[in-house]
């Protein structure tokens, strides 16, 4: 019996562990086949390839990114392939079986829960006498006289994981280890009971055995792998577990990078001095979910939080320079409005994450906080992915609001394309850095941007005609608005306010200055072109360029080590005159007038590496020495 197992990923690089922990259960009684596609491929191009390998059973690995447009390769799958077994797995369809077997009635059977076993099982039944009624975990349709009817089976008891085989051991895996990310658990189960999500369902963590796990984890770094993910729930609940994966990893990566989902409030203090003393830089990442930090918000949900054992956890990896950090916020749960969200933002930004990924709340099968939707008012999409529209404290508009704030975030924070100059505006331009990405989305929208597509020098251009669009009314005279209080990001400002502020703090001098530099800095070969009007006459570059090549130790041993002439600096730098001093600035954040800075950024190949990549330097003037250079 040829058995094809499937799935639809959302992104070409990911893979589904699923599906490779099916096979290395039955394959070795099954002849079974991977076939993994994304959510972007043509559906007639899907359902060819299904077709082309003659499967008697097919199977689905299903999740709210995907259904619905499995749901569609399974429709035509049934008309050209009428006597195919179909059968579905997968969180979005172990819960409401009745609902996907009305909605889907070209669908044989769900496999609801652990599929390991109950997959086998099943199999075994569809080859042999079809004793479906003795398959735990499983949902299938009945031939009744009159009517099919539609039964589903008590759940199977949980597996003993340290029974399963290995799904990392494929020979068809190896050569795409390198190209694709790996992921991989080392437990399931989850201790929390978080209302909005489907981990909370299970009770109790269940562990792999130690060394089967680095046997694995070995044996994917020898054969290429470059990215691991572990989807443990939460990789840290058992300390000396993860402390010994952590050591384990640390000897073992070979330049593998590794992600886990941490819960940081529970972090033990001596794995984190561990990990600041021994791990080396860029080889894990770590995943946090804060969601909210609005104490009766997260009471509602059932989540336990210390806001404040949390934030040490975040610092402490932060400042030892070691591991990016990736924190989720949600908008939309139950008691938080549009302004304690404004709050949750704020605080969270002030850890000053690598990434902050704003998402919005999924009203998941299965969950709590699906079966009390009513209690807060919610509606949300009746169709995956189930996106909440608005509840009693939250309406739609703020949702759509909200948005334009994750639009944004996306394109500048989250990918780090302008760093010093967003610091600059949402802690001295702006009253808040939500206030900041909010204004800024709502002018975006306004300028119908969403609809067009942008390059590096449109991001910089369209954030600078946002900042000249601030109104310039001259400075606030202290006390007008309640914009210089310590609390100032805890406060809610009307539009005019945040405008009003934000035009009557702004330097544009300072600003522009820091955007020239984030822009050189965000390439790796010297630019062709500016996003701005370059206005330096030729003469008096030529003049600077020959200064440089000519008194190289003015500006610093570094830069005079390079040995660079006049010839290769007109080749390899940039040079752009700013009308104050930058290094002072960068080191202490004073704004010094006084002195003006010549910034020069090389880009050339350092010893040991394989492509160019901008180095910065400056040089400090003096105002009357650049008037006499003129």
């Amino acid at each position: 019996m040829k058995v094809v197992l499937s799935t639809l990923n959302a992104k070409f690089i990911h893979t589904s562990l699923a599906l490779r922990c099916l096979k290395a259960f039955s394959g070795d009684r099954f002849d079974i086949e991977i076939a993994e596609y994304t959510i972007k491929d043509p559906v007639m191009n899907i359902v060819s390839d299904i077709y082309s390998r003659k499967p008697d059973v097919v199977g689905f690995s299903c999740y709210i990114w995907n259904i619905e447009e499995t749901i569609t390769v399974i429709n035509m799958l049934r008309k050209i392939m009428p006597e195919i077994k179909i059968i579905l797995g997968g969180p979005e369809v172990s819960y409401d079986m009745d609902y996907w077997m009305e909605r889907v009635q070209e669908v044989d059977f769900i496999v609801v829960g652990e599929g390991e076993e109950t997959f086998h099982h099943l199999l075994t039944e569809i080859e042999g006498d079809g004793k479906y009624h003795m398959v735990f975990g499983v949902t299938y349709r009945k031939q009744r006289e009159d009517r099919v009817e539609v039964l589903i089976n008590p759940p199977r008891p949980k597996l003993n994981l340290n029974e399963l085989p290995s799904p990392h051991r494929f020979k068809e895996d190896i050569p795409h280890l390198g190209s694709r990310v790996v992921y991989f658990e080392t437990s399931r189960g989850c201790p929390f009971s978080c209302q909005f999500c489907l981990s909370s369902i299970e009770v109790g963590v269940r562990y792999y055995d130690m060394e089967r796990t680095k046997a694995d984890i070995l044996y994917l770094i020898e054969k290429g792998a470059k990215l691991i993910k572990f989807v443990d729930r939460t990789f840290n609940i058992k300390r000396d577990y993860a402390l010994e994966i952590f050591e384990f990893l640390i000897k073992n990566h070979q330049g593998c990078v590794f992600q886990f989902e941490i819960t940081a409030d529970i972090m033990r203090p001596e794995v984190l001095d561990y990990l600041a003393e021994h791990a080396p830089p860029g080889i894990f990442r770590f995943e946090i979910g804060v969601q909210s930090t609005n104490d009766s918000t997260n009471e509602a949900v059932q989540r336990r939080q210390n806001w404040m054992k949390l934030v040490r956890t975040v610092m402490k990896v932060k400042n030892s320079q070691k591991i990016d950090q990736h924190l989720d916020l949600i908008a939309g749960l139950p008691l938080e409005n549009y302004d304690t969200f404004r709050g949750t933002f704020n605080d969270v930004f002030e850890l000053r994450p690598e990434e902050l990924q704003l998402g919005f709340l999924k009203m998941l099968r299965g969950t709590g906080l699906r079966r009390e939707a009513d209690k807060w008012g919610y509606i949300y999409m009746d169709r995956s992915p189930y996106e909440m529209l608005g509840n009693d404290l939250m309406p739609f508009g703020d949702i759509v609001r909200i948005k334009r704030v994750e639009d944004v975030l996306e394109k500048y924070w989250n990918a780090h394309r302008m760093d010093h100059t967003l610091l600059y505006l949402v802690d001295r331009v702006f009253p808040s850095p939500f206030d900041f990405f909010q204004a800024f989305g709502d002018f975006w929208e306004r300028s119908g941007w969403q609809k067009i597509g942008h390059q590096l020098e449109d991001l910089y251009s369209r954030l600078w005609a946002f900042l000249e669009s601030l109104p310039r009314s001259g400075k606030l005279a202290v006390g007008s608005l309640p914009v210089l209080e310590e609390d100032a990001q805890k406060q809610s400002f009307t539009f005019d306010e945040v405008l009003a502020i934000a035009g009557s703090r702004l330097d544009s001098d300072v600003v522009l200055g820091l955007m020239k530099y984030d822009y050189f800095l965000n390439h790796n070969y010297k630019p062709r072109k500016t996003w701005w009007e370059f206005t330096m006459d030729k003469s008096v570059w030529s003049g600077w360029m020959r200064r440089l090549a000519e008194r190289p130790a003015d500006v610093s041993p570094e830069f005079a080590a390079l040995k660079f002439g006049e010839k290769e600096l007109h080749k390899h730098a940039v040079i752009e005159k700013l009308p104050f001093d930058l290094a002072t600035f960068l080191s202490t954040g004073e704004v010094v007038r006084e002195r003006h800075t010549l910034l020069a950024v090389l880009y050339a190949l350092e010893a040991g590496s394989s492509k160019p990549k901008p180095r910065p330097f400056t040089l400090s003037i003096e105002v009357e020495q650049e008037a006499l250079q003129s």
